[in-house]
């Protein structure tokens, strides 16, 4: 039995302003119009002749947007089935989390296939090639790693170092892993011949695995079963969820398989990738997905270039105009622009991490942000009053929820509204209609159309920020 693992969560600091904390890689939209997360589960469900298990392991605040994903991709016959962590712990909890749940349901047998969920693979044949060929090593004991035959002396990945020989197809006993090098050392493991881009993506039985952690990571393996243990799966329409305890997850040590394991195994073979591949791990691997003008330039979204040769731009609905600059990123999203020369791209991600220390909204949040329930966007803000756009989804509900600070005034621009307002039962409140809520008021906001619910709210008050909120009741299972 094969099943696809998506591990998806990557921060993705070096792709800001439009990867953020709470809007990660993963759910990026490409210039094609997919996002890396829709992409990679279109990968997974190809992998299966038929019905069959995907697992994704993601946070829990990813569930219901990782849900919207996977919808948009229009991908079927499969099960979905979701590890939910309360925290990140890096992949070795992720993983071991996921081959203790697929032994306990499947067995010893069952193969893994390891997929982050931030990389790009065009070719699917290719990919399907070389599961097949890692498959077999897997059934033979074997842990399985992709390796990129490198085409650049690129410095933004970790490297495999290539051992004997194992087998006519180009596999071959890992003899070393080696973190991101610099420049010189990069060129010089171009050069040899004797590396591989370490891909990140894993093949193996779950019974090897589990073995392998209990000889070289003990103690990792024993804290993940003890949360385990008490983190059953519960079966819902099509789908199996499995929320990690947060106390006990948080116990488990924070590190990555590589470092926990496939650094100490004797047991690790890489598989030759022959297909293309992109970790997208910076704004110029972004650029090189779209097609270059006679200048070099690229753009997604509306630019004019004067000019200016080797530019990138990406424009969230905004016009934006060059004059006489050369080798520059600009990405302009509704309340960030990010301005770097071409060959600093990796370094955006010291932004992201001054916004992070200075616990800027910006890290976090963008002005538009996803909810269970659909979207709220910030038009306009000032001192006392803030003005959002909501879109509820048919069938969305917001929590019963009050707040201490703020008063809400509802317009409804399209749709239909169910408004619950100080126990004084249900309204409906049509399009061009409004109602008020007080401060201290419980209240609640559902859509029980068929079309997006969309309203306008002004809050005003003397406090407005987010955690201005006491839920009583949630559908979503949020408790703050």
């Amino acid at each position: 039995m094969l099943i696809p693992v998506i591990l998806s969560g990557g921060a993705g600091t070096r792709l800001w302003p439009v990867s953020r904390e709470g809007h990660p890689k993963p759910f990026m939209t490409l210039p094609d119009g997919q996002s890396l997360l829709g992409k990679t589960y279109q990968r997974a469900a190809a992998l299966l002749d038929g019905w069959g298990d995907i697992v994704t392991v993601t946070n829990r605040e990813y569930y219901f947007q990782s849900k919207d994903h996977y919808c948009a991709a229009q991908v079927s016959r499969h099960r979905g089935h979701f590890l939910l962590e309360p925290s990140g712990r890096n992949t070795a909890p992720a993983i071991a989390a996921a081959a203790l749940s697929l032994q306990a349901l499947h067995g010893d047998d069952a193969i893994m296939v390891v997929m982050p969920a931030d990389h790009l693979i065009v070719n699917q044949d290719a990919l399907k090639s070389a599961v097949e060929h890692a498959v077999n090593l897997a059934k033979d004991g074997y842990l399985v790693t992709f390796g990129v035959v490198p085409t650049a002396p690129e410095t933004g990945f970790g490297y495999i170092e290539t051992g004997a020989p194992l087998d006519a197809r180009g596999a071959a006993k890992v003899q070393r892993f080696v973190e991101k090098p610099d420049l010189q050392t990069a060129t010089h493991y171009l050069e040899s011949g004797n590396f591989l881009w370490n891909s990140g993506m894993f093949c193996f039985t779950t019974a090897t695995l589990i073995a392998e952690l209990q000889l070289h990571a003990p103690e990792l393996l024993e804290q993940t079963r003890a949360c385990m243990a008490i983190s059953a799966p519960v079966e819902t329409v099509g789908c199996l969820q499995q929320e990690l305890s947060p106390a006990l997850f948080a116990e488990i040590t924070d590190i990555s398989i590589d470092y926990a394991l496939m650094e100490r195994s004797e047991k690790v073979v890489v598989v030759p990738a022959g297909f293309d591949w992109s970790d997208i791990g910076s704004w110029n691997a972004v650029a090189a997905l779209i097609p270059a003008d006679a200048d070099n330039n690229r753009a997604s979204g509306e630019a004019i270039f004067i000019d200016s040769q080797n530019n990138f731009v990406q424009s969230e609905g905004r016009l934006v105009a060059t004059v006489g600059v050369d080798d520059l990123i600009i990405v302009d999203t509704a309340d960030a622009v990010l301005v770097a020369h071409a060959d600093r791209a990796q370094d955006v991600r010291r932004v992201a991490k001054q916004l992070k220390d200075k616990s800027h909204e910006a890290y976090r949040l963008h002005r538009t942000v996803s909810r269970p329930w659909g979207t709220y966007t910030v038009l306009e803000e000032g001192p006392r009053f803030k003005i959002k756009r909501i879109v509820v989804k048919p069938g969305g509900k917001l929590s019963l929820q009050m707040h201490h600070h703020r008063n809400e005034h509802w317009v409804v621009v399209e749709g239909m509204a169910k408004v619950t307002n100080n126990g004084s039962g249900t309204t409906l409140v049509a399009k061009n209609e409004s109602t008020f809520i007080a401060a201290g008021h419980k209240h609640r906001l559902e859509n029980p159309g068929v079309i997006d619910l969309v309203i306008i709210e002004v809050q005003s008050g003397e406090y407005l920020g987010e955690d201005d909120i006491v839920r009583f009741e949630d559908q979503y299972g949020r408790t703050v």
